[in-house]
Order: C-alpha cells, then sequence, then structure tokens
C-alpha cells in the first residue's frame, strides 16, 4: 500500500441501483420513492437497530438528472451503510412490491460495496421542522456519478490497485485544482454478480467545476482495464436523505 491510498471506510455500502418502469414519469418515481419508499425504510431500520438487529446506520438516494433524448440505463441509486454487507436475496426486490414505489420500478438488487471517502469535503444538510425531520432533501452543488465497468477479462485486483494507488491521486489533485471539495470511490464486493466494479462520486460547487475538471484531468493508466463504452455518468444537483 502506498502513503496516497485512502483508508476504507468500515462496513459495507450497500448500493441499489434504481430503474423506473417505460410507464412510469420522473415525476412519480421522484414522488414516491421520497413520500412511500423512504419513510419505510427509516422506520425498518429504527426498528432493526433497537432490537439489535443489522441496520442501516446512514442512507442517502442520489437522483440522476436527464438527458434530452438520451435514455439513461439508471434514474438513481439508494446508498445503504451497514456494519456488513448484506447477504445476497434469493429474489430482487420490487419483484412482489410491498409499497407504491417498488410497484413503479423495476426490481432491483443489492450491491454490496467498500467505500473510500478520497476528499471529505461536507454536504449541506438542513432536517426538516415542520415535518418529521427525515426523510429531507439537500441541494446547492453538483455531483458526477460514474459507475465504472471492466473489460472482459481484465484483472479486477490490478484495476483496484491502479485505481486507488494511481488514479485517486490524479482526480485528488485535479478535484483541488478545480474546486471540487467531495470524492468517493466505491469498489464492488461482489465481482460474480454485478456489471460494475465500482462507482465515482465527485461533487463540485456547481456544474463549472465539472466542465473544469474534464478540461484538466490527464490519463493516468486507466484505461488498461476500464470499459468506456460499458461505463455510465451521470449528474445530479440533489440527494434525499433518509438517516444521516
Amino acid at each position: 500500500m502506498t502513503a496516497s491510498r485512502p483508508p476504507a471506510t468500515q462496513g459495507a455500502k450497500m448500493q441499489y441501483l434504481i430503474k423506473r418502469r417505460a410507464d412510469t414519469s420522473r415525476e412519480e418515481l421522484i414522488a414516491h420513492w421520497f413520500a412511500n419508499h423512504m419513510p419505510g425504510v427509516i422506520d425498518r431500520n429504527t426498528k432493526n437497530r433497537a432490537a439489535g438487529k443489522p441496520h442501516a446506520t446512514h442512507y442517502v438516494a442520489t437522483l440522476f438528472d436527464p438527458e434530452p433524448d438520451k435514455p439513461h440505463p439508471w434514474d438513481g441509486v439508494a446508498q445503504l451503510w451497514y456494519a456488513e454487507p448484506l447477504p445476497r436475496p434469493a429474489q430482487a426486490s420490487a419483484v412482489k412490491p410491498y409499497d407504491t414505489f417498488q410497484e413503479k420500478v423495476e426490481p432491483y438488487w443489492p450491491w454490496a460495496t467498500r467505500e473510500y471517502v478520497v476528499m471529505d469535503g461536507k454536504l449541506p444538510l438542513a432536517p426538516l421542522t415542520l415535518n418529521l425531520p427525515f426523510p429531507c432533501t439537500r441541494s446547492g452543488f453538483f455531483k458526477v456519478t460514474f459507475l465504472v465497468a471492466m473489460q472482459p477479462g481484465a484483472d479486477r485486483n490490478a484495476l483496484f490497485d491502479h485505481w486507488l494507488d494511481i488514479h485517486v491521486p490524479n482526480v485528488r489533485q485535479t478535484m483541488e485544482a478545480v474546486g471540487g471539495f467531495r470524492y468517493v470511490v466505491s469498489h464492488s464486493l461482489e465481482p460474480d454478480t454485478e456489471p460494475y466494479a465500482g462507482m465515482a462520486e465527485l461533487y463540485f460547487p456547481d456544474s463549472s467545476g465539472w466542465t473544469a475538471y474534464r478540461e484538466t484531468i490527464q490519463p493516468d493508466g486507466m484505461a488498461q482495464w476500464v470499459d468506456y463504452d460499458a461505463m455510465s455518468i451521470f449528474c445530479s444537483g440533489m440527494e434525499m436523505v433518509g438517516i444521516e
């Protein structure tokens, strides 16, 4: 391990990539996610915590901005932090819906990842005062999410080593140069079940930072392992916070 390698966050960051059904509008997705799904997830984890059962200590959902005339493979991602990775279920969530949100989305699976917080810039958070504090929303930033796919047959461990030891310092230096304030990497713990090797999340004060980042970042050898045609990049300006 080199001195520049960031430490891993304890536990597992469980990710749930969400895609709405063809007959569900984005507005419906957001409304049912926030109003009909997040409160249930919060309540279930609160009860599990009180009972000494596995529970999420943090819960955030990111909504990906749509692009005109460009269908997205995903509409957003829910992220929950646990002490240990959750076991792989026999059936995907939403196959048998238990709320309206699950009726509106395609079945989804948990994705266990290991998180590395490279730049820990704080995000704004103002829990609600006229309603229950959570769920609430936060904005005032420009977030870019990368879903990183590997080339067929590539060496996963070699990718992860290069990512942490070479690519992370390169991105961090570039972020600092253009005013980015938060940078998080998550590596997949499920190499046999997931289409992505990992995720990167970059936060800027506004979209000009993302423009400057793309103009500044230099190649560092990631192309040896990454399938850029299969990689997805999403922009967003809002997160929904359920457990903080």
